[in-house]
């Protein structure tokens, strides 16, 4: 979902700035309380793994330029059921770091925008998924349904923030419209891959009872909070 070069130039990336620096802060906060909650090292076990994943998401797994970004697979809500929400914002902010200051420099001036449009739907992500899975419900016993909603709830929002930075950097023309909702058909796809993600991955972990209570995953995978 990177924004590609030239969308975002002059005074106009200096919103990206103001975006990144409040989604950033978001995710120092929530770092705090996850330490508070579980202890730092289990903190930067699950973010270590996190920033590995996304990492290879972005390289490994397939991806294609469409309009006027690319299509990824990013999983994000896998991330967030598996590791929780500050490892999983830790990881999205710091593989797509790597990921620019590695293979791809030349979306290292877009980078404001790109963690925005990764971090603030995770957010909604985090909220959402408070309302469609019961208290009583470890993240491990969610059905197809709820996984869906949250990949929607996520997927969605990353088209809905890479679309406004290409229409604040652009404009409404006929030929950006016509990138933008290219992208936005494109990607939304994912949203048909990501529950199937979803539901594998914890498949998997409702095997691995080692797991359970184990510093490299999120706690409500295994254990409802009520």
């Amino acid at each position: 979902m990177h924004i590609e070069p030239g969308i975002l130039d002059g005074a106009k990336i200096v919103l990206s700035y103001g975006t990144a620096t409040a989604s950033l802060g978001l995710a120092a906060k929530f770092a705090a309380d996850g330490i508070r909650k579980d202890g730092l090292l289990s903190l930067a076990v699950r973010s270590l793994l996190t920033t590995a994943l996304v990492f290879a998401f972005f390289e490994v797994l397939p991806h294609q330029p469409v309009g006027v970004s690319e299509v990824h697979l990013i999983l994000g809500s896998t991330l967030f059921l598996l590791f929780g929400l500050a490892p999983a914002a830790i990881g999205l902010a710091a593989g797509l770091l790597i990921q620019g200051l590695t293979f791809a420099p030349a979306d290292l001036p877009q980078y404001g925008a790109n963690v925005t449009s990764l971090l603030v739907p995770l957010y909604g992500l985090a909220l959402l998924a408070r309302r469609v899975i019961p208290a009583d419900t470890a993240y491990k016993d969610i059905g197809y349904g709820q996984a869906l909603k949250l990949s929607t709830a996520y997927q969605g929002g990353i088209v809905a923030w890479v679309a406004f930075w290409a229409f604040y950097g652009q404009g409404f023309g006929a030929e950006n419209l016509a990138q933008v909702l290219s992208f936005g058909a494109a990607y939304m796809t994912v949203v048909l891959l990501e529950p199937l993600a979803d539901l594998g991955v914890l498949a998997g972990a409702k095997a691995l009872h080692g797991l359970q209570g184990s510093a490299l995953v999120e706690k409500r995978l295994y254990a409802a909070t009520s």
